[in-house]
């Protein structure tokens, strides 16, 4: 294996065809500097330099061999660099999940919108994935950062996670309805109405929560049909076929037909949890985390 210190060495002795002035140029001793080269010769099995009391010059392999030992060291410097620049989080790659309400409710965009103004020279790539299928995406390691729906456990041996989101929920309804056009909804107001409510595959306690909150609320919802996403839930709502409660971040994703309803009694919140693997974090990975927990901790 090359010696990098030693073609430095060779390189710039080569410039300055004298020993003397590129120990001087490298700070060392002429004699320690001349071994250098001469054990550099011995390792290559190659004649560098001709060598007369006047000067040294290089062979005619001598100049071959600069040429490409300068393009090595061009790229070291560049590779140094590249390191000291994902050591820092300033360059890569970020592989980030996303459950569809990360990116309604605007968390997404905006710490990819602050990543960009810091850090433009990140990589990033989207995955829309259930919350089970980010957190297992962690473990392998083909995740950098989850939002979720459902964080992993608080014991977990693996992963962390931060809530960056409690979204609250207004009422969605078909335009012409009777309700459309009472500013004040109240509790009693919601019985007896046909009901969409969205039920994720993983998340039954939730939809369990979300009944619950209703029924604490002083109504309970006669469900008659269920959607999977919240976008599929307001569609139906606008081809008049019930009334749906939605996380306010979907507000601008209503559709026409879709009259949308503020209920300030209503506890339930959607939450949002950002995730990650508990160790070997890169700098990258820890920045744009911390991006996150600030929004969040500005949005609260």
């Amino acid at each position: 294996m090359l010696d990098i210190r030693q073609l430095q060495y060779f390189v710039t002795v080569a410039e300055e065809e004298h020993v003397g002035r590129a120990a001087e140029k490298l700070h060392i001793s002429q004699s320690p500097l001349s071994r250098q080269i001469a054990q550099l010769e011995e390792k290559l099995g190659l004649t560098l330099f001709e060598r007369s009391q006047q000067r040294i010059r290089l062979t005619r392999d001598g100049r071959t061999f600069l040429a490409e030992t300068q393009a090595f060291l061009t790229h070291a410097r560049r590779l140094e660099a590249l390191a000291k620049r994902l050591g820092r989080g300033d360059e890569g790659g970020l592989c980030i999940g996303y459950i569809e309400n990360a990116m309604h409710a605007g968390v997404l965009p905006g710490g990819l919108r602050t990543l960009r103004a810091t850090r433009p020279n990140v990589h990033v790539a989207l995955y829309s994935l259930h919350s089970s299928e980010q957190l297992e995406g962690l473990r392998q390691r083909s995740l950098d950062i989850a939002l979720v729906c459902d964080p992993p456990p608080a014991d977990d041996p693996d992963l962390e996670a931060a809530r960056v989101l409690s979204d609250p929920m207004i009422l969605a309804l078909p335009e012409g309805h009777p309700l459309a056009d009472i500013t004040e909804l109240k509790p009693d107001d919601l019985a007896g109405q046909d009901w969409i409510v969205v039920r994720h595959h993983e998340t039954g306690e939730h939809h369990h929560n979300f009944v619950a909150a209703c029924v604490r609320s002083g109504f309970t919802p006669s469900i008659k049909m269920e959607a999977s996403e919240p976008t599929t839930a307001l569609g139906l709502v606008a081809a008049g076929l019930g009334v749906a409660l939605v996380q306010q971040g979907l507000r601008h994703q209503a559709p026409p037909g879709v009259v949308l309803r503020e209920l300030p009694w209503f506890s339930y919140r959607a939450p949002l949890w950002a995730a990650w693997h508990r160790i070997n974090l890169r700098p990258l990975v820890a920045n744009f985390r911390e991006t996150l927990l600030s929004l969040a901790a500005t949005a609260s």
